[in-house]
């Protein structure tokens, strides 16, 4: 296996991983927002404060119990 494709498999699996793990769920917003929401548009795609949190308040609102 040469250098480049040990890094490309490196990178790939780096990818794997931030997606299962949800790391990269701001770098997706921000992708899906270029796409969907920018032609004609004056508004600003959330900083990345605010969307954690919004993400936070959305999973954690019907939460009813305690431990």
């Amino acid at each position: 296996m040469t250098a480049a494709n040990l890094l490309s498999v490196l990178s790939t699996l780096w990818r794997g991983l931030r997606r299962a793990t949800g790391d990269d769920a701001y770098d997706r917003y921000l992708e899906h927002w270029r796409v969907e929401h920018t032609v004609g548009s004056d508004e600003e795609p959330m900083d990345i404060k605010t969307f954690y949190r919004t993400h936070q308040e959305a999973q954690w609102q019907d939460v009813r119990r305690c431990c």
